[in-house]
């Protein structure tokens, strides 16, 4: 399984031409405004500073990348793969220029990233299935994009009652063979199911 030990912001983009050019894999995070994009890119690189968060829904309105160094330490290897923090949607305060705005932008990003491996999906645990989430999934589902679903806020639920609501979300997502891994900010937990998850989209 890998660890990340270095990372660094690469730059912001909205256009393809203005994307950072890149040969490394590359894993994308998605998911409403405010569900903890940015909070989980900073609890995987271990850099709390890495990713911007802001208690203002919809602030993050372009294409953020960044560049990670990781070790294998059970293949003794190391390399490198890039995260992209994509704008969230369902932001109540944004136009419909906006909102057309960040549809196209999301498009041409699925359409031409060729080195895009993956897309991990943010959803709150504490919420039934978001219709916005839903349109997300059948989207990635219908471009063949290979993704995950990371429940977020897993401390808010009891431990007794985490694995039936994980399995309601889940129903209500309409996941079939993705997986859907609960995290934890506050207690730093859940993180290693998704990194085997990376790992084996690496190997």
């Amino acid at each position: 399984m890998i660890r990340i030990v270095q990372s660094f912001y690469v730059k912001s983009a909205a256009n393809p031409a203005d994307y950072p050019a890149s040969a490394y894999p590359e894993f994308a995070f998605c998911g409403r405004s405010n569900v903890g994009k940015s909070t989980l890119i900073n609890l995987l690189t271990n850099h709390h500073q890495l990713a911007k968060t802001s208690s203002h829904p919809g602030k993050t309105r372009l294409l953020n990348f960044f560049l990670i160094r990781y070790k294998d330490d059970d293949q003794g290897t190391e390399g490198r793969l890039q995260f992209t923090d994509l704008p969230g949607y369902g932001f109540a305060e944004a136009s419909l220029v906006e909102q057309e705005k960040w549809r196209r932008m999301i498009s041409h990003y699925f359409e031409q990233r060729e080195q895009l491996r993956g897309i991990i999906v943010l959803v709150d645990i504490r919420h039934p299935a978001d219709e916005k989430d839903i349109l997300m999934l059948e989207l990635l589902r219908l471009r063949g994009i290979d993704h995950c679903v990371v429940a977020t806020k897993a401390d808010k639920i009891g431990t007794t009652k985490r694995a039936k609501t994980l399995l309601l979300l889940a129903k209500g997502l309409g996941l079939k063979e993705e997986p859907i891994f609960p995290v934890s900010a506050l207690n730093n937990t859940g993180l290693d199911a998704l990194f085997g998850w990376l790992s084996q989209r690496l190997s």
